[in-house]
Formats: structure tokens, C-alpha cells, sequence
């Protein structure tokens, strides 16, 4: 392999499994504006593009100080393309198919080897030898390719719990739960105090996903959820009902109507004092979580499936036994 700036070879930040942000970079299609040479690991003389989801005000402006700091130790200029978050996730096989920016946001884990399995993601092994010793084994395996090949370099992490708004329960006298059913019994005392006990939203729908992958994790355990996202577990298996009855039970301690409401509002909501607690992102970032299966699985199997069980909790056997069937026709 030739060598060639790090910015000719399409890098992508974004998140990953369990909530693991970074960049790697992408090879294949489009051309590159950024000239100079050099190794991995150098920086690009040129104007980078760079195709960007963070299109919140706190992310987009730490992008803005990141590429600043960049030019002012001797990188060029960085022209950035934001685009709505869900809008980004949604376009993302024909943005790789056409012609990317030089830079763009994405995932780790198998959302990023969906796609360099297919040739869209380059391979970025040399700068791993340079920075992998700051980095964990479970971290360089999220970035790591079915071939054994970095595809992806971590930039950010946040770990997903529930939090809730410690003067509402100050104010109210209320004990921190410490097992579910202390939670869904303090859930029934908070509605009767004119609560939202949990505030929740799901017009996007991520935030549902992100919730299944913390439930069935903390159930089931890491390794049976990466397996059950790569289609290699049943769905209308005893472990995922128990996942779904349990999840049953937080829906009725939770805001109603939440497929009308994004997360932003849900958050308002606790920042208003008028729920006391959400589950979600330590950083408030959580929409950069994104399930660790392929995209188009994500998209139009378990999107409307968790969806359907926000409206219809009680058909636990049908949901999990359509989600099956579905599957077998996408991982094939």
C-alpha cells in the first residue's frame, strides 16, 4: 500500500457499540481535495471536507475548537458539512456510494465492519500501530474489520444509566432505587405526586434502541447481545421475552405518548422538574448511539418493532417471533 496523508484515505469519527466514539477512515469513491505527502499518521496540506452529524450546538462547537486547533499546528483548512443526525444515518449507503466528504461521522463496532466488508471503509492498521497502546483489547476490537484490519479510531466514549434530578428527589424525600422493583414502586409514588416518573422519548427512534441494548446487556450479558445484533441468536428466544417483560415494566412508570417527543424535550422535561428521571447518555449525547447491527436491520426491522411494543407491550411472543422472521431474510 502506497503510502498517503491520512486524510486522502476518507477518515470517519462518530460512535459505537456501547457508546464508543471515533474515527476511522474510509476507502473507495470520490476524490480527495487535500494533497501533501506522507504516512498515516501525517497531516493533509489541502482543504479536508468533512461530513458531519453532530448537528447539536455543544458537539458542533467542540468539532469547530478540534479542526481550529488542528490548522493552528500546521493542518490546513477543514470545511465542514453538517447534516442533521437521523437524516445522516438514514442517507448513509448512498452517501458512501456517491461521493463522501474526505472526513465523515459514523460508528464503531459492526456498523463499521458492514461497511468495510463492502469496500466503503479503509484500512487505517498503520495508525493504530502508533496509537494503540492508549487504548484498550475490547476498544481495537469495536474498530476492528472481520479481517483483522483497524477500520476505526476511538475518539469519544459515554457510558448509558439512568439518571435522575436529585432535588426533585430531595424535595420529595424519595430513596435512590437500587433494584427494579424499588424503581417501578417509587414510579407508582411519583405519578401520585404529579410526576413523570421516567422521561422518555422516542420520535427519532433511537433512543428505544439504545434502551433494548442497555436492558438486554445488563440481562443477558455483552456477549449473547453482539451476537444477537449479528443475527447469530433467535429473537423469539426465552431471553429476549424476558428482556421485553421486563422493559414492560418501566413502560408503565414512563412519559406516555413518547414517539411524539424527541429526546431533546423528554430531557426539558427533567430540566423543568416535571420528571425526575431519564435513561439515557451521561454526556446528554446519546443520540451518537447507534445499535451495533447493520444498518438496514436497524432501520426497517427494529425501529418499527420497538416502536410497536411502546404501543402494544402485551404481544411480547408476536413482536419477538416478526423480528425473528425478519431477520433470517436480512442475514442470509
Amino acid at each position: 500500500m502506497s503510502e498517503t496523508p491520512v486524510f486522502n484515505r476518507r477518515l470517519f469519527l462518530g460512535a459505537g457499540v456501547a457508546a464508543l466514539g471515533a474515527a476511522g477512515l474510509a476507502a473507495c469513491g470520490g476524490s480527495s481535495s487535500s494533497g501533501g505527502s506522507g504516512g498515516g499518521g501525517g497531516n493533509a496540506t489541502g482543504e479536508v471536507t468533512f461530513g458531519s452529524n453532530a448537528s447539536d450546538e455543544v458537539p458542533k462547537k467542540a468539532f469547530q475548537s478540534t479542526f481550529a486547533a488542528y490548522k493552528s499546528s500546521g493542518g490546513g483548512d477543514v470545511k465542514v458539512n453538517t447534516v442533521d443526525h437521523n437524516t445522516f444515518q438514514e442517507q448513509i449507503n448512498n452517501y458512501l456510494q456517491g461521493r463522501p466528504d474526505d472526513v465523515f461521522t459514523w460508528f464503531a463496532g459492526y456498523r463499521m465492519r458492514f461497511f468495510a466488508k463492502k469496500g466503503l471503509v479503509g484500512d487505517v492498521s498503520d495508525v493504530w500501530e502508533k496509537i494503540g497502546g492508549g487504548f484498550s483489547d475490547a476498544i481495537k476490537k469495536a474498530s476492528t474489520g472481520d479481517d483483522g484490519k483497524q477500520y476505526f479510531v476511538p475518539l469519544y466514549n459515554y457510558p448509558w444509566a439512568v439518571h435522575y434530578r436529585k432535588s426533585v428527589f430531595a424535595a420529595n424525600g424519595y430513596q435512590v432505587p437500587r433494584t427494579l422493583d424499588e424503581m417501578v414502586a417509587l414510579g407508582a409514588q411519583m405519578k401520585k405526586d404529579g410526576l413523570a416518573p421516567l422521561a422518555f422519548a422516542d420520535k427519532d427512534g433511537w433512543p428505544a434502541m439504545g434502551t433494548f441494548d442497555y436492558l438486554n446487556m445488563r440481562i443477558n450479558g455483552y456477549d449473547f447481545h453482539i451476537n444477537l445484533m449479528a443475527g447469530k441468536e433467535a429473537w423469539d428466544s426465552p431471553k429476549v421475552a424476558t428482556v421485553f417483560d421486563t422493559w414492560k415494566r418501566l413502560l408503565e412508570i414512563s412519559q406516555p405518548n413518547s414517539l411524539g417527543r424527541t429526546w431533546q424535550e423528554a430531557a426539558q422535561t427533567v430540566a423543568q422538574k416535571k420528571s425526575a428521571e431519564i435513561i439515557g447518555a451521561t454526556a446528554n449525547i446519546a443520540q451518537f448511539l447507534d445499535r451495533d447491527t447493520r444498518p438496514d436491520f436497524a432501520s426497517t426491522v427494529m425501529i418499527p418493532a420497538l416502536q410497536d411494543f411502546i404501543k402494544k407491550p402485551s404481544d411480547i411472543n408476536g413482536l419477538t417471533s416478526s423480528i425473528e422472521k425478519q431477520k433470517k431474510s436480512i442475514f442470509v
